[in-house]
């Protein structure tokens, strides 16, 4: 299944395809203003991916809906520029944004369980979509739903139209929501976790499935996930969040080879290891995310950091360029620096190895 002809007639097949200029979204609760996004930048070209990765509560998933335009208007503070094909979208209204929504935009939800109706047979759910934006009747709409099915490796797809998701496991319901992202063609798809409580197996299949339709869409894709694992071998480019800002960025295979960000480091020290002898502690992230409605004065990262001096604690690092590689960090005492081989030496820890990235797919 291809994307709808007459949307892949107009659309050009390189270039800038979505520019995020200084993002910014907060949210009113009684405790005070919480910045869960606090000033994101970055680009994406057409048909690449980039992989937005972090912890739990980094403003990752809120970033891609603060893209979107898919947060309520009324708890939220948002400022900055989001550009879609050239045209600025971060002030249009929710009816003006629904021309996007599936035309031109998609997301793949976390938990297809709950992003699923559990009342709708799946063909009702993906067909309903092609009704709406492209206004095809009926007969055509199952039609192209039994296509997506076969595209997105679901068996007897006929069959499973009439069937609900409950009767469906988890890596199928994953496979109907990305089935219903792709149906209208879009030329963007956020995936928020798109392998969360799949096992390994399914876990890769589901990538490489997204990487498929990627490449044979032209399509750019956001995938947003907590494991750096997951984004290796499957984006073009890694940014790195913590606590709504990114704290490195790079090409993947950059990143991977050279990494800076000592919380990007800190990630990778937690990823299992599979040389690692049976019953080998986990190496976990030491202290809690900060408030984000009280955050430190100076790097956010300080306070969990093993390389942590006076100046980190006082004034926040900017985001900084390695010459004009496109790799960037937010970092006073990086990695490789002399304050980190000191806390290296001291500490007895061996330096992370790189992971061999396969680069985007």
């Amino acid at each position: 299944m291809s994307t709808n002809p007459t949307q892949a007639a107009h659309r050009p097949q390189s270039g800038t395809l979505l520019e995020v200029k200084d993002l910014k979204t907060h949210f009113k609760t009684p405790r005070g203003i919480v910045r869960a996004v606090d000033g994101v930048s970055f680009t994406l070209e057409r048909g690449k991916s980039l992989g937005i990765v972090g912890e739990s509560g980094s403003g990752k998933t809120i970033l891609s809906r603060s893209v979107m335009g898919l947060l309520p208007r009324k708890s939220s503070i948002r400022s900055g520029e989001v550009i879609f094909e050239g045209s600025a979208i971060q002030d249009l209204s929710v009816s003006a944004m629904r021309r996007y929504w599936g035309r031109e935009m998609a997301m793949v939800f976390q938990d297809p369980m709950t992003s699923l109706n559990p009342l709708m047979k799946i063909g009702q759910q993906i067909a309903e979509p092609l009704h709406l934006h492209l206004g095809m009747n009926k007969e055509s709409a199952w039609a192209t739903a039994e296509r997506l099915l076969t595209d997105v490796g679901i068996n007897e797809a006929h069959r499973r139209l009439s069937q609900y998701p409950h009767e469906l496991s988890g890596g199928m319901r994953q496979r109907v929501m990305i089935a219903i992202s792709l149906a209208c063609g879009p030329t963007l798809l956020f995936a928020d976790e798109p392998t969360t409580a799949l096992d390994v197996t399914v876990q890769a299949q589901i990538l490489d499935l997204l990487g498929q339709q990627r490449r044979e869409r032209n399509m750019s894709v956001i995938l947003v996930t907590h494991d750096l694992g997951v984004v290796a071998g499957h984006t073009d480019d890694i940014a790195v969040m913590y606590a709504g800002k990114i704290v490195e960025k790079a090409p993947t295979k950059v990143l991977f080879a050279d990494m800076k960000m000592p919380y990007t480091e800190a990630l990778m020290r937690s990823i299992p290891k599979l040389d690692s002898p049976s019953h080998t502690r986990l190496e976990a992230i030491g202290g809690r995310p900060p408030d984000l409605v009280n955050p430190p004065k100076g790097c956010r990262f300080a306070p969990r950091c093993p390389y942590v001096q006076d100046q980190c604690n006082a004034e926040e690092p900017p985001l900084t360029e390695i010459g004009s590689s496109g790799h960037f960090y937010r970092c006073w005492h990086p990695v490789g620096s002399a304050v980190w081989q000191e806390v290296n030496v001291r500490r007895g820890t061996q330096v992370v190895e790189p992971v061999v990235a396969g680069g985007g797919n």
